[in-house]
């Protein structure tokens, strides 16, 4: 064999962890070489944001099932840590690769790490190459007329629809021929669980992280419930969601997986329910697509009217009210209840919570998405300032500034019986429960008072 098929190829694994559907990893095992699959925790280079409690809870379990497919298969997953473009470039060197693989991200800062590692290897003669892997269809192949990013998600899902359907999914290598072990650190090494005190029973209750946990978890959801996903979807005391959106965080499911899932599953009886699910799939894309062009999207208006959007001084006793589910209010307590505990929460209820705090209490939604941020097992970098942004207004195909939840004509209609609200607030029939802490309607006339100002200002 020659040197240079000796000479290992590198894959790099981020938001990726799957061993099925997985261009990087299907490139190196093809190429023939001996493969070092890497992990990197990079919580130093500029830019990248940590992920929050909640999430390193999902990825340290993520990452030990898929260190035990890939030794199923005959590699070791390495972990290292530290500057991803320092790390890369030490395993490069004292590997002798000949090659690296991943598949792509689409924020800023990971988008300048990977370019800057991608021409390092490249100009040292190792073979650097990058593939679509977690998005159906990348950002700049979605275009209006005019060539611009689409700002309305009805327009951009139609164009969609229009491309090419996405590619079918990659099998998984039923081996992968690991390059010597090398040395690095064990997964509890990077310190992702919550020790003092550990807050994760309830995570641990709800979830199985892991890719085959993934696939068990899709094969049930459109055997069972997808038939009724359109109609039950906005009832948050019906199991009827498909509680893959962790899942495709952390990449043990792909979006193209779920896709030709979900089309070789459609009949009668489920058609519908699959067009609907799938328009959720092309809202995450949407979110994705509105990062690529808006980075700051965490931090900044996309509509930069809103800069002028007279917020109050914070209230941290209501701040700490909404996080900690004692507003008074029985559907917003209990989706943030639900929301600490399981590390997820329904999405009609999402909305209402978040018009909660931006519109009847008037905190910044900033505030509400570094909470998800911290708290979510499914919060990503572009979903979860995306969706914050679409309710306060000021981002891509907002709601309108005037739309303002009622949780109490969302309980009603939504959790008519109220078995939701009992489920996480046990005490809301009793008289221990306490008065709303704001009249809804005194603080919806004052957001949008609040808000006309925004639109005087234009």
């Amino acid at each position: 064999m020659s040197a240079e098929a000796d000479a290992p190829a590198v894959v790099w694994f981020r938001d990726d962890l799957r061993i099925a559907d997985n261009p990087a990893l299907r490139a190196a095992v093809d190429s023939g070489r001996p493969v070092v699959c890497l992990f990197v925790w990079d919580d130093e280079s500029e830019g990248l944001r940590p992920p929050g409690g909640a999430a390193r809870w999902w990825l340290h379990h993520s990452l030990t099932a898929l260190a035990e497919e890939l030794e199923e298969r005959g590699a070791r997953l390495t972990i290292r840590r530290g500057r991803s473009e320092e790390v890369l470039d030490r395993l490069l060197a004292e590997t002798g690769a000949g090659a690296v693989f991943w598949n792509r991200r689409y924020g800023a800062a990971e988008r300048r790490i990977d370019e800057a590692i991608k021409t390092a290897a490249r100009d040292r003669g190792i073979e650097a190459s990058s593939f679509g892997a977690n998005l159906l269809f990348e950002p700049w192949t979605v275009r209006t007329g005019s060539g611009t990013a689409f700002s309305v998600y009805s327009p951009f899902w139609r164009a969609c629809l229009s491309l090419p359907a996405p590619r079918k999914p990659l099998a998984a290598p039923r081996t992968v021929r690991g390059h010597e072990e090398r040395d690095g650190l064990s997964i509890p090494d990077l310190d992702l669980l919550p020790k003092h005190p550990d807050w994760a029973g309830g995570l641990r209750d709800a979830w199985e992280p892991g890719e085959r946990a993934a696939h068990h978890q899709l094969r049930a959801f459109l055997s069972d419930d997808v038939a009724r996903y359109r109609e039950d979807r906005d009832r948050p005391g019906v199991d009827a969601t498909s509680r893959l959106s962790p899942r495709l965080r952390w990449g043990e499911l792909s979006p193209h997986q779920i896709w030709h899932a979900s089309s070789e599953a459609r009949d009668a009886s489920r058609a519908q329910g699959i067009t609907t699910f799938l328009s959720e799939l092309g809202w995450r894309e949407f979110a994705y697509h509105t990062l690529f062009e808006h980075p700051d999207l965490a931090t900044v208006n996309i509509h930069r009217e809103y800069d002028s959007f007279p917020w109050p001084p914070l209230r941290r006793s209501a701040l700490t009210a909404w996080q900690q589910g004692r507003t008074g209010i029985p559907l917003v307590d209990a989706g943030m209840r639900e929301l600490w505990t399981t590390g997820i929460m329904h999405n009609r209820v999402r909305m209402v919570v978040a018009s909660f705090l931006t519109k009847n209490l008037l905190i910044d939604w900033r505030h509400g998405e570094q909470w998800f941020w911290d708290t979510l097992v499914d919060a990503d970098p572009a979903s979860n300032p995306f969706n914050w942004q679409w309710v306060a207004g000021s981002g891509a195909d907002a709601a309108p500034y005037f739309r303002v939840f009622n949780p109490e004509l969302q309980r009603d209609k939504f959790d008519p019986h109220g078995d939701y609200v009992r489920r996480w607030v046990p005490e809301w029939d009793s008289g221990d429960y306490p008065e709303p802490m704001v009249d809804l309607a005194e603080t919806r006339k004052a957001a949008l008072a609040a808000y006309d100002e925004v639109k005087r200002s234009r």
